[in-house]
């Protein structure tokens, strides 16, 4: 009888060591900044891991060592499987995105993880009804840190000092509001940035003090102006393969959707704020000229701009939606946000 227990036992474990192994998915992941950008190391590979724990390893990712596609078309790389992962600046691509503006206005606060909490709850109450990201999985929305005035040559002090400066920016209101104060505008992805300022294509960059250490242009820039609540800010999007989201078992779509929207939200924010602190410590510290925006200063951008806001109205009327309410609603989130509602 002994001896018929101990062979029922070596079956037994003979069958379980033949059981197939847990169910793995691994997907594709790629971003299109440097591996050791707080935007790839702190935002993308972070969540990353927070997925393969949240799915106790079911789900993990395989990360290109380099972006399969030019950043404007990551979107449509998302959508079409080309990669499985991968975030975009909806700017890049003009005319395909109206609502997502909302979060690319000046002067909105000075934390970038109250601007992309109080986005990801606008995105969620209003703007995913438009779709203006059908075909992805959107795991969430967030901004970068506040975007500045970082110049080669020449201070500014005024906006008159902006009057024909060649100045790289990212796209979307952005590009409007250069104009607007008077300088031309670059369109061109921030990984081509050092090279434009390098060759003297540009004369200076707007971008959020994070940017300038994380695209090594210490070396290059020479004055800073920060203008207080940022002159602008910068909208992205975090996406899934809609066909590979759903293909998850439930359970593991679950875990994801946890840590997606506002988590996620925050967690780009936080990693942008700190990056941003330590971005400008180095800035200062590689004697850089850098100088806060008098109110002057401010009150002659907000009155060039604000145009560009009232027209963004009548835009999205067209689509359904009242523009002033919308940024009325987003401002008090921000406000919400950043006294920790």
């Amino acid at each position: 009888m002994r001896k018929l227990s101990m062979l029922a036992a070596a079956a037994l474990a003979a069958l379980l060591n033949t059981a197939p192994a847990q169910a793995q998915t691994v997907l594709t992941a790629a971003s299109w900044v440097p591996p050791n950008h707080p935007l790839t190391a702190g935002g993308l590979v972070a969540w990353t891991k927070e997925v393969e724990q949240a799915t106790g390893g079911r789900v993990k990712f395989n990360m290109l060592p380099k972006a399969p596609v030019a950043p404007p078309q990551t979107f449509d790389a998302v959508k079409d499987g080309v990669v499985d992962l991968s975030f975009t600046v909806q700017g890049y691509t003009p005319g395909r995105f109206l609502l997502t503006k909302m979060t690319e206005f000046g002067f909105l606060g000075d934390s970038a993880e109250a601007i992309s909490v109080a986005y990801q709850r606008m995105h969620e109450r209003h703007l995913a009804k438009a779709e203006e990201h059908k075909g992805v999985k959107v795991i969430g929305v967030f901004s970068h840190g506040p975007g500045q005035i970082y110049t080669v040559k020449t201070p500014v002090n005024s906006v008159a000092d902006l009057q024909n400066m060649k100045v790289r920016v990212g796209g979307g209101i952005v590009n409007d509001y250069t104009r607007a104060l008077g300088a031309s505008p670059l369109l061109k992805p921030s990984s081509e940035s050092f090279q434009m300022l390098q060759s003297g294509v540009a004369d200076g960059i707007f971008f959020p003090n994070e940017s300038i250490t994380g695209f090594k242009l210490t070396s290059l820039i020479k004055h800073g102006t920060l203008v207080p609540g940022g002159l602008y800010n910068t909208s992205f999007v975090m996406m899934m393969n809609e066909a590979k989201y759903n293909a998850l078992p439930k359970a593991d779509r679950d875990a994801i959707d946890k840590i997606s929207g506002e988590h996620f939200a925050r967690l780009l924010g936080k990693m942008w704020d700190a990056a941003d602190a330590a971005g400008l410590k180095e800035i200062k510290a590689a004697g850089i000229d850098v100088r806060t925006a008098s109110p002057a200063f401010v009150a002659d951008a907000k009155a060039k701009v604000d145009p560009i806001e009232q027209a963004w109205y009548t835009q999205v009327k067209a689509k359904g939606f009242d523009g002033a309410a919308l940024m009325r609603e987003f401002r008090a989130e921000i406000g919400k946000v950043a006294a920790g509602q």
